[in-house]
């Protein structure tokens, strides 16, 4: 097996562009639903994207290190880097150090890299499967059994739930997510089930990795991912699918979509060799990270740079939605959506040149 699978940089290209695309509407005010997290429990399209890419990264792992190389300090300082590019992406522009978000996205992607990367190097692969499976029940428990200090009882409700009294009493309110204030979708809490996805992704990994013929691993993708589904939809009868809460539940159940994703898009272009359109999705593959922290930085940066207009001055991402794309369409939703085109659009033609030239930008 090849140490670099084509499949895996498309599906990552693939899950940075929707990452991207669901991230950056024209307009927050008119986005289609499937565009849009649930509310709660449940679990949209959109839901599925973050858990895809930490399950990539545990594929990754399992292909870019081996048991007689590891590099412990080296995973230590990319997981540093990536956690403190995190931490700028919330403090950028403002730089209001008493009050930034310290949880995040890329936070939450260097913890479950850092973790997974030290299980897969120290453990067996049946270790690995049990301390996926101990990973996942005991947040499980933890989050239905265990009372919640001041509340009184365990419950799952966004204010009062474990994990939120925990992120609180660690990192106090101040420096929690700011549309939420006393709970956060990234926090500590939850990230113990969310190294469970890191890990779904470094066994399967070491799967493909095996000497086995395409048609078995195909076979055992498809089948381990529709099962993992099933297995999310009834554990969800007992432990609601939740994203924010990243639940045990949600895990294995957008670990199957996962699997099944993977295994398509192996068949598609490692199996059948059908690689003539995958050039864009590489393109945003091989600089996933640095596409991802540029578009953030790029949202927060334009609402800086004003325009002048009869009602005053406005920013030019909002002059620009409204000037140059809305004018084109007359339901706001499409006019919001062709703006998140555009802006990835925009990106690839960007990451395109990138990559055409070689360039990879690597944390």
């Amino acid at each position: 097996m090849q140490n670099r699978l084509l499949s895996l940089d498309v599906f990552r290209g693939i899950t940075v562009a929707a990452m991207i695309l669901v991230n950056n509407p024209g307009d927050w005010e008119h986005v289609y639903s499937p565009l849009l997290h649930a509310h709660w429990h449940g679990c949209t399209p959109t839901d599925l994207i973050f858990p895809f890419f930490l399950f990539i990264v545990g594929v990754s792992i399992s292909f870019a290190m081996t048991k007689t190389t590891p590099s412990i300090p080296k995973i230590i300082k990319r997981s540093a880097i990536l956690f403190g590019l995190g931490l700028f992406l919330n403090l950028y522009p403002k730089f209001d150090f008493a009050n930034v978000r310290i949880p995040g996205v890329l936070q939450r992607i260097a913890l479950v890299y850092l973790v997974c990367s030290l299980i897969f190097i120290k453990t067996s692969r049946n270790t690995q499967i049990i301390t996926t499976i101990i990973l996942l029940i005991s947040y499980w428990l933890l989050m239905t059994l265990v009372p919640v200090p001041g509340v009184g009882y365990a419950n799952l409700e966004p204010a009062t739930n474990l994990g939120a009294w925990v992120d609180r009493n660690l990192l106090t309110t101040a420096h929690l997510w700011r549309s939420a204030k006393v709970w956060d979708p990234e926090g500590i809490f939850s990230t113990i089930p969310a190294i469970g996805t890191g890990m779904l992704g470094v066994l399967t990994g070491q799967w493909l990795r095996t000497k086995r013929t395409d048609a078995e691993k195909m076979a055992w993708l498809f089948l381990s991912g529709n099962a993992l589904i099933i297995g999310g939809l009834i554990w969800n009868e007992f432990f609601p699918i939740n994203k924010s809460l990243w639940t045990s539940s949600f895990v294995i159940y957008a670990g199957g979509w996962a699997m099944v994703a993977l295994a398509i898009c192996y068949w598609l272009i490692d199996v059948q060799g059908y690689r003539r359109w995958t050039a864009p999705f590489v393109a945003f593959g091989v600089n996933a990270i640095t596409v991802f922290f540029l578009s953030g930085i790029i949202p927060r940066t334009l609402p800086l740079l004003k325009i002048n207009t009869a009602e005053g001055p406005v920013g030019s991402q909002v002059w620009m939605q409204k000037n140059l794309i809305s004018v084109w369409f007359n339901n706001p939703y499409n006019a919001s959506l062709a703006g998140a085109l555009t802006f990835i659009t925009i990106w690839f033609v960007i990451l395109y040149v990138m990559y055409k030239k070689g360039i990879i930008i690597k944390v």
